[in-house]
């Protein structure tokens, strides 16, 4: 099981509204700061090798309105040396978010989204979307856990945190 804060979105190429984003630094949008977090269980099988993950995530995007994402997917541990390891996996995840159109100055014909400007939330489900997770092991069963979402070119994510073992790693 993991607590994580959610975190950092970055987006590549900056962000065409990204005047709508108050905590982007840059003022361009490469670099905006969520506020929120997300919980995941993992279950490990196949000599705790390969495992099947879920994650939950509520946070403020990156216009500070409520939005989330729902993720299931198989994973792999890519290395595990000492206290050290990275996982990587792949699964469908759902994208959603309060809908930005109600914001003065929204640009829609850029966005990730999409969407019609009359609906309630935008979403988008992505059947292919990837995580890293690098792990370092501090306790018998904890570790702390940093989690980035590579989806290129659009909006890459960082999120850090604790994983708990609920049993002990052998």
């Amino acid at each position: 099981m993991s607590l994580k804060y959610f975190g950092l979105s970055l987006h590549p190429k900056g962000d065409d509204n990204a005047e709508l984003m108050p905590l982007n630094p840059d003022g361009k949008g490469y670099l905006v700061l969520n506020v929120g977090g997300s919980v995941s269980y993992e279950h490990f099988f196949a000599s705790d090798k390969f495992s099947v993950k879920a994650i939950q995530a509520l946070y403020a995007d990156c216009a500070l309105r409520f939005a989330g994402f729902t993720h299931l997917g198989v994973r792999a541990v890519v290395f595990q040396l000492g206290r050290h390891s990275l996982n990587g996996g792949l699964g469908p995840t759902l994208v959603y978010r309060r809908n930005w159109s109600e914001l003065d100055g929204y640009n829609l014909s850029t966005s990730f989204f999409g969407g019609n400007p009359e609906d309630k939330w935008q979403y988008r489900m992505i059947w292919y979307a990837g995580e890293f997770e690098y792990n370092y092991r501090f306790k018998e069963r904890t570790d702390f856990s940093v989690s980035f979402v590579p989806g290129y070119p659009n909006i890459m994510s960082l999120s850090f945190g604790v994983r708990y073992w609920l049993k002990n790693k052998e």
